[in-house]
This record gives C-alpha cells, structure tokens and sequence, in this order.
C-alpha cells in the first residue's frame, strides 16, 4: 500500500517545504502542542506518526517539546521527501535519543493499524488536500487509535493583503474554488477542510480544540512572499483564465511593493487537537 495525499500525483518540492518552514513554525499553536504533548498515556519513548510528512518540519518544530526518548514514524507518498526528512530528524527537548522510521504509502487509504504503537499522532498543511470521505476515514482511524491527534496548519480561505488591491477579492475567491476543484474524480475540501474535521472527530467522541494560526508574510521574508503570491494568482487564474491579464499587472504592482518592503500577508490557517476521551485535559 502506497501512503500519500491524493491518488492523483500533485508533487511538492523540498525548497518550497523548507522555504515555508520558518513561518509555519512561527505559526503553529504552542498551546495545542503542550496540550497533546500532556495527553499522551503510558510509560516509555514517545511514538509520533507524522502523517504526510513532507521535508519533516512538523517533527523539527515538534520534538523540541517533547523531553525522553521518541521515535518518529513519517508517512508520506514521496520517496524523495521521505529521503529529506530522515536526514535532518528532529532533536529532543532534553538531549534524549530521537530515532526515525519512513514508510511510503497512500493516505487516503489510512487504517487504525497503519498507526498501532502511537502515543501521539501529529499531521501538518494536509486536510484541504482530502475529500469529504477521506477526511471521515482520516478521523476515524486517528480516534480508533485512543491517543491525541494534533493537525495544524489548515487553511480557512482567508487572506489579507495590506494595502489592499481592488482585485484581492476576485482573486481571493477564484483561489478558495480551486482549493475545492475536482482532480481525479476526487473533490478536495479546501478551506472548508478544518471546520469539517473538527465535525468529523466530535461526532467520533473525540474533544477537539481549535487554535488559529496565521502565517504573517512581510518584509522579513520577501522570497516566501513572492512564492506565496506567484502562487496564490497563478491558481486564480487556473480557476478564472479570464482574469489573466489583470492578474499580470496586478502581480507586478505587488512584486513592486514587496521588493521596497510595503506588503503584508497575513493567511489564516486553523490548528485542532482532537483528543481521546480518556485524555486529561
């Protein structure tokens, strides 16, 4: 069995992963992280799925919180990822011994098994990329698994740009319905991604926790935020071709206004801890 995020091959490259992650590292809601952290049941190493995994950022923002030893298991559908993130693994809070596992595989086809031994479960910048019927299956074998199940990074389709730009707005939502496109034969979820989680995992039992967490994109990181911007029109204009050529100039006048240090970003994203109920709090 193959892990991955879609069954339609849609690649991501390390650069962009490494790029981004110092934001999403500033991002991530340390408060649900502590909360997971203190969920976990029994005795011995902490054993961490990290469910796409990507370049493994999650476990280098993660694992300094976590004191003993661990053990990382990362799936993803990516052999070179995969290759990535096992060669830069995450360090414990405490010096404690941190051992890494890859397997590579379809995510979409995730079961309790595939997470036996877990004590916690952990997923980043994934749940927009699911169906509506991938994500109950996603929910159902986290919480078959009994252990705290932290998610982090989903969008909302929310952006703002200062200043603003009479074109934002049509862009903003060209972009949300790409997010939601059919590929494949499968319809992603998109923006609506997190809201319907945090339904999926209450309906299971589950008590859930949600925590915003922008990425604040300014001066301070001018090629993420040209990265960011290249991409969020060019997938508008997927969407809406007729709104290539205004996206052209409109690109230009926000490239300008990054390179002399006057455009901010903020792009709002969703984190959820779904916890067992035997969890404390």
């Amino acid at each position: 069995m193959l892990w991955g995020v879609t069954t339609v091959e849609v690649r991501v490259s390390s650069a962009w992963l490494r790029l981004r992650e110092p934001a999403d590292a500033a991002a991530r809601s340390l408060d649900l992280a502590r909360k997971a952290v203190q969920a976990q049941t029994g005795e011995g190493r902490t054993v961490v799925h990290d469910l796409g995994c990507g370049s493994g950022s999650m476990g280098r923002w993660l694992a300094p919180h976590l004191a003993g030893p661990q053990h990382w298991v990362l799936h993803d559908r990516d052999p070179d990822l995969l290759r990535v993130a096992a060669n830069d693994p995450p360090c414990s809070a405490d010096g404690s011994a941190v051992t890494v596992e890859t397997r590579r595989g379809d995510l979409t086809r995730l079961g309790p098994d595939d997470l036996a031994g877990a004590t916690l479960i952990s997923a980043s910048a994934l749940l927009d990329m699911l169906t509506a019927a991938e994500l109950e299956r996603f929910a159902a074998s986290c919480v078959a698994a009994a252990v705290p199940a932290l998610v982090t990074l989903s969008v909302t389709g929310r952006v703002r740009l200062t200043p603003s730009d009479p074109l934002d707005r049509a862009l903003g939502s060209a972009f949300n319905r790409h997010q939601r496109r059919t590929v494949g034969g499968r319809t992603l979820l998109g923006p609506v991604a997190a809201r319907a989680a945090v339904d999926a995992f209450g309906e299971l039992g589950a008590r859930v926790e949600v925590r915003p967490s922008p990425w604040r994109l300014d001066a301070g990181c001018p090629s993420l935020t040209r990265d960011w911007l290249a991409g969020w029109v060019g997938a508008a204009v997927e969407q809406r071709p007729e709104l290539a050529a205004a996206a052209r100039a409109y690109l230009a006048r926000r490239r300008d206004e990054i390179e002399h240090g006057g455009l901010t970003v903020t792009v709002q994203h969703l984190d959820l801890l779904a916890l067992p109920r035997r969890s404390r709090p």
